[in-house]
């Protein structure tokens, strides 16, 4: 494309962003204007994609790790086809609209990610990056290239100076991520003033440390930017950071280049003096340059052309190989028959940690499942997630389905849900305690309705030795408030084929499965349980007579339950908790089934009680842990902290 249709482009961007910003009276402005040229080249000249077609398989992914420059993207997404429209722009941050403050996946035709969080969108494109290479591997042969696109990030300032960035480039790094190219507007701005008052590192340097190309140039030049994204795209065998410099807020007369102009609007008056600066005319709200319209009518052509070529080819790679073609379409099914794929067989009365139990099921479905791919932040021996001869992942075998995320927590949260959004079942582990430096990415998968699977291991104070530092005391409860996400804590290895089981069938939500590091009694089980079980409860023990009380438990508080309703006097009902947030959206005929009106109801939970009181008859009656753990072997700090059955006992 000639350089004046694309300068038309980044004049549209910048057009836009202002107007639509200034409209609502909210929103940044600093990050569209000073990146509109990047935008406008990256859209113009390299993206590989169909708006006709947003979801196609093939197509370059673009993520804005800087969320807040949501203008850009929604811009770039009208000018360049997708189902967004001017008046779409016009109604930008409004209730109900479909362009909301950040980007939302799912939300908006064409953008890949939820972003906003800074950083989060690099470990995003991390996992896309993964997923192309391994898609490549499993699927391309020597004549037919069906996946073979480039994912790209736009970052800012503020999202080099958050760890997982550190995190995620660094494992990107190590694998010679070649197709993953990060886009950094480097205009040396944050909200509080100058990038200096905060940090004097060289963020080239780090990323070259790490295993990238790293390159520079001038951001708010088109040629250069054209230059440095071609030489990107020509080394294949690392990742490049660009570090393209940039003026925030480009083209105001009084606050281009200031912290001020970063997220607050232009006023009316700055407004038409940066028009004038830009050659917008004055008098002309949501400008688009006709030479813009012109250059997407021309790409619109073109990536149809391109769309149906590599349609034809997918056609004739699926005719000439029907075993890979097969393979493709069990890849990619939302119907895994997960019921006819067999178990461990499990026995009544054996005992095994439920992170023992918990990898035997994990292994028996994902020697069926073949997008099944995950691994640990560096603790696999112990949540013993690891799939066996299933090879590891890494730039000498991208067909590994074992992923060495290293000890990096906040990364590897953030590729699973870049992973999940290529079409990965994607899971990963580490210690329940750790979930607290990976939040973040757990409340972006629940945002993105994805289906990431978080499997915490060493689920309470029985951890024992390591002390209060590794003991969890509040992360249950805390997961469990996030919105959309569904958390199940086994009792025994026969519910964590169940707990499996739901998080493999939920495509529209994160799962977060909470295992022991302690062995567990199987226990026996009503003949039906585990219909009840995918409902979030389901009763474990049933006493001979009419019920006086009712314990509500979960994970292996259900075997310290049951022990406490054998040797209690009284008529004790147990009721093994799958998941809380499930069981009580139940209907109330579903729920007075389990918990008889006028019982006793006593709940217990290794953890605290929070969120327990409002289901037990009193606040006495939930029995947990409300202060952090001790240095001990586990009985021994259950028993000095009061969580024994002896007071299970006393509550009924």
């Amino acid at each position: 494309m000639e350089n004046k249709q694309i300068e038309a482009v980044a004049q549209s961007i910048r057009a836009l962003s202002m107007d639509a910003i200034q409209q609502c009276n909210s929103g940044h402005p600093g990050l569209p204007l000073g990146s509109a040229d990047i935008g406008a080249v990256l859209y113009s000249e390299f993206m590989k994609i169909n708006p006709e077609v947003s979801n196609w398989i093939d197509r370059d992914r673009f993520v804005l790790s800087a969320g807040h420059g949501s203008m850009l993207l929604y811009s770039l997404l009208h000018l360049s086809g997708f189902k967004l429209s001017l008046e779409d722009l016009k109604n930008f941050r409004r209730l109900n609209s479909k362009t909301p403050g950040h980007p939302e996946y799912g939300h908006t035709d064409g953008v890949e990610a939820t972003t906003g969080p800074l950083g989060a969108g690099i470990s995003n494109s991390v996992g896309m990056a993964i997923a192309e290479t391994m898609l490549a591997e499993k699927f391309n042969t020597k004549e037919h290239k069906i996946i073979d696109h480039y994912t790209y990030t736009l970052a800012g300032d503020g999202c080099m100076m958050e760890g997982i960035s550190y995190e995620a480039a660094s494992l990107a790094g190590h694998l010679g991520l070649g197709k993953l190219i990060i886009l950094f507007d480097s205009n040396k701005i944050t909200i509080e003033g100058a990038t200096s008052l905060a940090t004097s590192e060289n963020v080239t340097k780090r990323f070259e440390a790490a295993g990238w190309q790293t390159l520079s140039g001038n951001g708010n030049d088109i040629d250069s930017v054209k230059q440095l994204i071609s030489e990107a795209k020509n080394e294949t065998s690392k990742p490049t950071l660009i570090e393209l410099k940039t003026t925030i807020g480009f083209g105001s007369p009084n606050r281009a280049g200031t912290s001020g102009i970063h997220g607050s609007p232009l006023g009316d008056e700055e407004i038409k003096k940066t028009r004038e600066a830009l050659g917008i005319p004055v008098d002309s709200d949501f400008y688009v340059n006709p030479l813009a319209t012109e250059l997407f009518a021309e790409k619109k052509s073109e990536w149809s052309k391109t769309y149906s070529k590599w349609t034809e080819m997918f056609e004739s790679w699926a005719n000439k190989n029907p075993e890979l073609k097969a393979q493709w379409d069990k890849f990619f099914t939302d119907d895994y028959n997960l019921d006819s794929i067999k178990m461990p067989d499990f026995k009544i009365g054996d005992k095994i940690a439920t992170r023992k139990s918990g990898g035997s099921v994990l292994n028996a479905f994902a020697k069926e499942i073949p997008n099944l791919i995950g691994g640990s932040a560096d603790l696999t021996p112990s949540t013993n997630t690891g799939l066996t001869d299933m090879g590891n992942y890494s730039k000498d075998n991208r067909g590994g389905r074992n992923i060495n995320f290293g000890i990096r927590e906040h990364a590897m949260g953030g590729i699973m849900n870049g992973l999940a959004l290529h079409g990965i079942r994607s899971f990963g582990s580490t210690f329940l305690v750790f979930s607290d430096y990976m939040r973040p990415t757990l409340r972006l998968a629940a945002l993105m309705n994805i289906g990431s699977i978080f499997i915490f291991t060493h689920d309470s104070i029985f951890v024992g030795e390591d002390g209060p530092t590794h003991q969890p005391i509040e992360q249950v409860e805390s997961l469990r408030s996030i919105p959309n996400l569904t958390l199940l804590r086994p009792a025994d290895a026969q519910e964590c084929s169940a707990a499996y089981k739901m998080a493999l069938k939920n495509r529209t939500s994160p799962t977060v499965i909470i295992l022991s590091r302690q062995n567990l009694e199987i226990f026996q089980k009503e003949e039906n349980w585990e219909e009840n079980y995918n409902k979030g409860a389901y009763i474990a023990y049933e006493p001979k007579k009419s019920i006086d009380s009712v314990i509500l438990a979960t994970g292996s508080e259900v075997t310290m339950a049951i022990e406490a309703a054998k040797k209690s006097d009284k008529s004790v009902r147990v009721v093994s908790v799958s998941s809380r947030k499930l069981f009580t959206s139940q209907n109330s005929d579903f729920k007075e089934k389990l918990i008889p009106v006028n019982a006793n109801i006593v709940t217990a939970e290794a953890g605290i009680t929070s969120g327990w009181e409002g289901l037990a008859t009193t606040p006495e009656n939930s029995v947990g842990i409300n202060s952090f753990g001790l240095s001990g072997t586990g009985e021994s700090v259950a028993q000095k902290l009061g969580f024994t059955v002896d007071n299970l006992l006393n509550r009924l």
